[in-house]
């Protein structure tokens, strides 16, 4: 071996090591590439040398792409990494829908007048569908269509922004176990398993961990596109405009944390973002936390949108969400640089052995280290923001009530509930959605039963009082609005991915929702065939008249029972429904019958023949569809 080769090669290696990834100085590698070429041209053969070279070779061009990155594969990750991390969030969000299908309606009816109960469900709906957007959006839509009273909605929603600090601790788990790198592995796994089960549990199932393996392969991709920027003058010179060392500072990264969840309409991507640029070492520990305050009141929008032609309680109830988040944000604001910064940095410094608040990369023991601290330390920014001011708004939820009512007056007309106003945004949960349209057709039921007994004061009345006859008619025009609303809803509903459960029920609440419309319009008809019988001056015999209020009655009483057996689900109902609906069948024909006997004794003029027989025929149709719907209810087709 050539001694001068040897004494090349020791160089190089000496050079090799004075290298910083940190500072990332090429310098020393430069000199040692020239080193090597030395040694190759004194002794080609060194093994050592060639092993040396390669990677020096691969530190200098890593080191040279750091330097000098290319902006258009920084935008292409970043963007990339994004859109992964997005469509994660949506899959995971629907398979848990669909996995946790009825825990979610229950949650829905278990949210009582009890302010912790209402909290911990807004808690629970929000890690389950993996947006605190979608849970307010859906409370919005449940106060709009009057499923939900105010103080409950208030409760719900403060949960809701507890719930939403579960994507930080993922991301926290994705930095303290490196899950990224497994991201690929995941997601394969769990695609095979969603295209070849056949069985709805494990199809959602794997879209549940389909999602997740997104999340943390976008995770990674971010970081990679922002890892580059920290070495790069021109961002660094552009992030350190944010200094969150100052009221001022937190005031404007707060306001840029807003402003981009507003564009982006996703907390989660915005949160993801943030993190993603922090552990890399792009932006300030600080700076990070100040944009994740900011962050809460973007989130808003969102809810304050889908309130947009909603009636006044639903508006109180976007408005709460917004408020709780702007008085938050302004008091976290105002102690964030002189002790909530110390109180975080020293809980992270406690579990992790090292405190990001006033530190680089440089300072922690490895990139690794300063990583997880990092995350951590975000997560809890976030948790104990939402936690903390939650508390505070606790004791006084049915006061924010009353202040949001007096901040947001009821209007002089009457309002109706509606559906369809938010129904394109509750696709996005499909099982709170068939628990909303349920809420509706339970009061299209309501309504039947107000028309039933307007209607039977009215036909005993010589002269029927108008305004009631109005109310009777119009309430069947809201009936076809309804019904109408509930169809497209539930087509809206069914073209999206949803278990085969779902798909059923919803199928079920279309044909329920068109039986009580076809009620409606036999309701109708027997008022307008009593109307006939006023404006022609004639009057049936006493005993037709007892016989039709004998009847009026049972069919009230058959429809109440199927109403009250589809909203109580049960589904034992029909063979008590088809016992009394042949004896409504047979009454109806008695009562046929006997009129037709009388008509042969007697001279009857034929419009009240004729309204007469069309009222006992309607009777029988509204106890077929009546029949209808407990048919339904136990799976009849």
């Amino acid at each position: 071996m050539d001694g001068s080769a040897q004494a090349h090669y020791e160089l190089a290696r000496w050079l090799y090591q004075q290298y910083d990834k940190k500072t990332n100085d090429l310098e020393p590698l430069d000199l040692a590439l020239i080193e090597l070429e030395n040694v190759s041209n004194l002794d080609a053969g060194h093994a050592d040398a060639k092993v040396l070279l390669g990677i020096v070779t691969n530190l200098h061009e890593s080191g040279t792409a750091r330097k000098h990155p290319s902006y258009l594969d920084m935008f292409f990750l970043a963007v990339g990494g994004l859109g992964i991390f997005l469509l994660g969030m949506k899959n995971m969000s629907e398979g848990m829908q669909a996995i946790a299908g009825t825990r979610l309606r229950k949650m829905i009816n278990a949210v009582t007048d009890n302010r912790l109960m209402a909290t911990g469900v807004g808690t629970g709906m929000t890690c389950l569908v993996q947006s605190s957007s979608i849970t307010t959006v859906i409370v919005v839509g449940l106060v709009n269509s009057g499923l939900m009273a105010l103080h409950q909605a208030v409760g719900v929603i403060m949960g809701a922004n507890i719930g939403t600090t579960i994507t930080g601790w993922i991301i926290f788990l994705d930095q303290l176990f490196e899950i990224g790198k497994y991201g690929w592995p995941i997601l394969g796994f769990a695609v095979f398993v969603h295209f070849f089960s056949k069985r709805d549990r494990w199809r959602f199932t794997s879209m549940t961990v389909m999602g997740l393996g997104m999340i943390f392969l976008g995770l990674a991709t971010m970081k990679h596109g922002f890892a580059p920027m920290k070495d790069v003058e021109a961002f660094a010179e552009a992030f350190r405009m944010f200094d969150a060392s100052t009221y001022l500072g937190v005031l404007a990264c707060a306001a840029v944390g807003c402003v981009l969840t507003f564009v982006v309409q996703s907390s989660s991507a915005t949160l993801g973002i943030t993190i993603s640029l922090a552990v890399v070492g792009v932006i300030p520990f600080e700076t990070a936390g100040a944009l994740v305050l900011g962050e809460n009141i973007g989130t808003t929008i969102t809810a304050w949108l889908a309130s947009f032609g909603a009636t006044t309680n639903a508006k109180r109830a976007a408005y709460a969400h917004v408020l709780f988040n702007v008085v938050g944000c302004f008091w976290i604001t105002a102690i964030y640089s002189w002790l909530y910064l110390d109180i975080v940095g020293y809980v992270v410094e406690t579990v992790k052995g090292f405190n990001p608040v006033g530190a680089s990369m440089e300072d922690a023991p490895s990139d690794a280290a300063y990583a997880t601290a990092v995350a951590f330390g975000i997560a809890i920014i976030h948790t104990g923001f939402n936690v903390t001011n939650t508390l505070m708004f606790l004791p006084f939820v049915r006061k924010f009530a009353t202040f949001l009512e007096w901040l947001i007056p009821d209007k002089e007309l009457k309002e109706t509930p509606h559906l369809s106003s938010l129904d394109y945004r509750l696709v996005e949960s499909p099982v709170i959605g068939l628990e909303q349209s349920r809420g509706e057709i339970i009061k299209m039921a309501a309504g039947i039963q107000k028309m039933l007994g307007w209607t039977s004061d009215l036909v005993q009345q010589e002269q029927p009082e108008q305004k009631m006859v109005e109310k009777v008619f119009n309430r069947e025009r809201i009936m076809d609005s309804v019904e109408q609303e509930i169809i497209q809803f539930m087509t809206n509903l069914m073209t999206s991915d949803v278990p085969y459960t779902v798909a059923e029920e919803g199928r079920q609440q279309i044909r329920i929702a068109d039986e009580f419309e076809s009620i409606s319009d036999y309701i109708s008809a027997v008022l307008k065939s009593h109307l006939r019988i006023v404006q022609y001056d004639l009057k049936i015999t006493g005993q037709e008249a007892a016989d039709l209020n004998s009847l009026h009655g049972m069919v009230s009483d058959y429809v109440r029972m199927a109403a009250q057996a589809f909203e109580e689900n049960h589904a034992d109902v029909l063979v008590k429904a088809q016992t009394q609906g042949e004896f409504i069948t047979a009454k109806c024909k008695e009562m046929r019958e006997a009129h037709l006997q009388y008509l042969t004794d007697n001279r009857v003029n034929p419009i009240l023949s004729m309204s007469y027989t069309t009222m006992v025929q309607a009777y029988r149709k509204i106890k077929d569809h009546a029949l209808n719907i407990t048919e339904s209810i136990t799976g009849r087709k």
